[in-house]
């Protein structure tokens, strides 16, 4: 029996399907400065990056002591995008002592221990109204700014904890969460390029997985864009030029994300990193295309 061959499509099908293909295919990077604000040394060198290295985005913190100044460096560069940087440990309030007492000190500080903090914002629910204030706090005082919110992230990933993340999930239509960073380095990978703290990096990688899992759906549900994968979260402040060239002839196809520390004393080798000309040179040649959170 003679078996008549498929036909075959226009040539327009055949050119659209290629070319959603080689979109799949192509990689894109999204370079970010955690930290923004918080010191002129880290201002210095999220400027300088951005201009003079691979540095495309800055999530700012915004209470803390240099945040007046990135703000006025980031509007004198439009290009590049800024988020919000929650900070819920490890830094100030927005709002006083009277108005959230559970959650900071007399100098409005709150806990530097990610594991204490984290288990008293879970476990004691007297303090979720808190966390809702100070939370919705800080979005006001990034919008009064007058910045285009690039992103939302969390402090030490505090964003993706469970309390936290539902309260975001719930506000996220009034504080124009359009972009969030989903926590998740590739271990497997990881284990190639770098060496050393092994139990530490496993059990970051398998809690920030679980996380993932958990997360991703309810983003998908609310259209929140996200990269496929992020990378640094298992360097902790380890990201320097070494680390950068072999991440990038193995980075995945798609959206991907690379966040780092930088600055021009404490973590000097990652500000050394992002304007690296080996690095861009490295860029280049793989055609890696640079973006900012508000391109996905």
């Amino acid at each position: 029996m003679l078996i008549e061959p498929e036909a075959t499509p226009p040539a327009s099908n055949r050119q659209s399907a290629i070319g959603n293909r080689q979109f799949r295919r192509r990689r894109r990077l999204i370079v970010t400065a955690d930290d923004f604000g918080r010191s002129r040394s880290i201002n210095a060198a999220v400027l300088r990056a951005h201009h003079e290295g691979i540095l495309t985005a800055a999530s700012l913190m915004v209470n803390e002591a240099a945040s007046v100044e990135a703000v006025a460096l980031a509007k004198e560069s439009p290009t590049l995008g800024v988020g919000l940087h929650l900070t819920l440990l490890c830094g100030h309030s927005a709002l006083s002592r009277e108005r959230i007492p559970g959650l900071v000190n007399e100098h409005l500080a709150f806990g530097d221990g990610p594991v204490a903090v984290g288990a008293r914002y879970f476990f004691c629910r007297e303090l979720r109204s808190q966390l809702r204030d100070e939370v919705a706090a800080q979005f006001e005082k990034f919008r009064a700014t007058g910045l285009p919110l690039d992103h939302v992230n969390g402090h030490l990933h505090l964003h993706l904890h469970p309390v936290v993340f539902q309260i975001l999930m719930e506000h996220a239509a009034i504080w124009g969460i359009r972009r969030l960073r989903l926590t998740c380095d590739r271990c497997w990978l990881n284990l190639r390029l770098a060496r050393g703290r092994l139990a530490w990096r496993l059990g970051h990688a398998a809690l920030f997985r679980y996380f993932w899992w958990t997360v991703h759906p309810l983003l998908q549900r609310k259209g929140i864009r996200h990269t496929r994968a992020v990378f640094g979260l298992m360097q902790d402040s380890r990201v320097d030029e070494e680390f950068i060239l072999k991440l990038l002839p193995r980075l995945p196809a798609g959206n991907c994300e690379l966040y780092s520390h930088p600055s021009l004393d404490q973590f000097r080798h990652e500000f050394d990193a992002l304007v690296s000309p080996r690095v861009q040179d490295s860029i280049r040649q793989l055609g890696i295309e640079l973006i900012r959170y508000q391109d996905l």
